[in-house]
């Protein structure tokens, strides 16, 4: 047993007074240990099929749970692929794969169907693995893990910190992963992300079942396994940094139409939107329906360091939006799926606002009392839908409507009396 191991072993000990951390973040005595090198030293990147096929042999003759780790260049690259994938498992060591030399890695994810992966924020990771083939059918996401047993820092760092006693370098966590080669210190952060990751996990999971609450995670880890790929969002313009400044519909044409360009030029280009053209000078743009060229660079994000040329497409864009008949130019709003926002609720239907207060106190108490945050202990989403469209105030019309949203077992027998309580008190 390793010493991080025995750590692991440990932590529900070190945890003060038997719960979790304090607002320290921090549940072991004494100074940590900064964490600096891994135990079998920084393993070569594996970028050729022959290379690739023993760590796929290897890793499929391990034996436990896997940790895997992604690493993207957001900011840097447009869309959200992986450059590095990250796994340890026991019995197999690190590996650090580059998924640009070794776009698939489906036969990877085949050799470990069936076994646990262990993942920290588990839904950031799983798109850009899923894109190379790598989905797990059983997963434990330390960081849900960390929120629904309470701790007030579910960080990795700082989860490793205060439940394993050690210190994760946090240097290189916004470096640009598509540089190649990848420098030897971005590569050492990579292979310590999952060194601790297992042992974290196996002190995570005694301290959820410490507190009763480990088939509660036992469920949401088998939610997020189990769900589909996100569908493409609807009018991605529309989250436009500063869109609440633009309100007449010309000026939502031109948002779309720079955004538009903006998206076709980083996807050519293969970089980070932003880094093509700002959120900032899109809505000044818009707010302004420059005339021409000269007009268009003398609003901020423009004029500087900004050729004729890129001046001209930008130019070209705004003018197309004008140029946009009555019935073409975008709605000044989505239509809205669901509920109003709760802010109107006291003028639409002062009945409802009256049980979405009272569920909301009741959801908020229990919350507080099983020591996790409100959000995992049910959508807030579906407290508004149940409370804007009630069904009738009894238990079981209440688990009915929290399964339809989608709501876990344990969700559904934790919540449903608050809501049945706030929907009766407030005359549902």
């Amino acid at each position: 047993m390793t010493d991080a191991q025995e750590t692991a072993a440990d932590s529900a000990l070190r945890t003060t007074g038997g719960t979790p951390p304090d607002d320290a973040g921090s549940s072991v005595t004494g100074a940590p240990t900064p964490l600096l090198e891994p135990r079998e030293g920084i393993p070569p990147v594996i970028a050729d099929e022959n290379a690739l096929a023993q760590v796929i042999a290897a890793f499929a003759a391990g034996s436990g749970p896997v940790a895997v780790d992604a690493e993207r260049a957001s900011g840097y690259r447009y869309g959200q692929r992986a450059y590095l994938v990250q796994l340890r498992r026991e019995g197999a060591g690190t590996a650090l794969i580059d998924p640009v030399a070794c776009p698939d890695l489906s036969g990877l994810g085949e050799a470990l169907s069936g076994v646990e992966w262990v993942l920290h924020a588990a839904t950031q990771d799983l798109p850009c693995l899923r894109e190379i083939g790598m989905v797990p059918s059983v997963l434990f996401d330390t960081e849900l893990a960390g929120r629904l047993a309470g701790f007030p820092r579910v960080g990795l760092g700082a989860m490793v910190e205060g439940v394993l006693g050690f210190v994760l370098e946090k240097g290189h966590s916004a470096v640009d992963w598509s540089t190649r080669p990848l420098p030897e210190p971005w590569l050492r952060y990579a292979a310590l992300d999952v060194e601790l990751l297992v042992d974290l996990r196996d002190a995570l999971e005694k301290e959820l079942d410490r507190q009763g609450k480990l088939e509660w995670a036992r469920q949401e880890f088998d939610a997020i396994a189990a769900a589909p790929p996100a569908e493409p969002r609807k009018d991605p313009w529309r989250r436009t940094s500063g869109m609440h400044k633009v309100r007449r519909r010309r000026q939502l044409g031109v948002v779309r139409e720079l955004w538009q360009t903006r998206d076709r030029i980083a996807q050519r280009r293969d970089v980070s939107p932003g880094k093509v053209l700002s959120d900032a000078a899109i809505v000044e743009a818009a707010l302004s329906l420059p005339s021409n060229v000269h007009a268009l660079a003398a609003l901020n994000g423009f004029g500087h360091r900004m050729g004729r040329r890129q001046l001209e497409q930008w130019q070209a864009a705004v003018d197309r939006a004008k140029a946009l008949t009555e019935s073409q130019l975008p709605q000044p709003g989505q239509p809205v799926a669901g509920p109003p926002p709760p802010r109107a609720w006291a003028d639409k239907d002062p009945a409802a606002a009256a049980r979405l207060s009272a569920a909301r106190a009741g959801v908020s108490a229990l919350a507080e009392q099983l020591n996790m945050p409100q959000e995992n202990l049910i959508s807030p989403d579906t407290v508004r839908r149940i409370c804007w469209e009630p069904p009738s105030a009894d238990v079981k019309a209440v688990e009915d409507a929290l399964a339809g949203f989608g709501a876990r077992a344990w969700q559904v027998e934790q919540v449903a009396p608050v809501l049945v309580a706030a929907l009766a008190g407030a005359g549902a």
